[in-house]
């Protein structure tokens, strides 16, 4: 039985939700976002909440039903505060810096790397070591900040790379130095 899709989504002052068949628009102060609703789940806006419903109680349909409710509450959320995650360059010569709307990045290559964002997306380097990208769309934000991490995800023996801020790496021990040479 799914609570979460349970839950009634609360609409904040300012956000307009549209209904049309299956699609849902979501409107706020930050922007509009849109999304196709599964043909199995009914969405009703009621008393100020956002309700999402099930056609039946087979596991595939409480799956998609917590799914998209929490998929409607983050879009909820979005239009309203927005998401913002935050990478950290760690190792000696790694930097970052805003061309323009391009980020520019200096991590041991033998070229910078540009980074182009998405048009909803904003992208900033406070300092040379930290990249802040923010947005009204959770998974668009989470995909951008994967794929600058891609660009030279840390490593386990230095902790060198990019991370995200508060994440732990687990280091390995190097090479252990061999006490009186080689044996025989």
């Amino acid at each position: 039985m799914s609570r979460i899709g349970k839950k009634p989504i609360p609409i904040q002052k300012g956000v307009n939700i549209k209904l049309t068949d299956h699609d849902v628009a979501v409107a706020g102060p930050k922007g509009t976002l849109t999304a196709t609703v599964h043909p199995r789940l009914n969405v009703e806006v009621a008393d100020g909440q956002i309700l999402v419903k099930r056609g039946s109680d087979s596991k595939s349909d409480r799956a998609l039903h917590g799914l998209w409710r929490a998929l409607l509450q983050n879009m909820v959320a979005g239009v309203t505060a927005g998401y913002s995650r935050k990478l950290e360059l760690v190792g000696v010569g790694y930097r970052a810096e805003m061309k323009g709307k391009r980020l520019q990045l200096l991590l041991g290559f033998s070229h910078p790397i540009l980074f182009v964002p998405p048009d909803s997306i904003t992208v900033e380097a406070p300092t040379q070591t930290s990249i802040i990208i923010s947005g009204i769309d959770k998974a668009l934000v989470g995909q951008v900040a994967a794929k600058i991490r891609s660009f030279r995800p840390p490593e386990p023996y230095k902790g060198k790379g990019i991370k995200y801020e508060g994440e732990h790496i687990r280091r390995k021990a190097g090479k252990a130095a061999a006490a009186g040479g080689a044996k025989a």
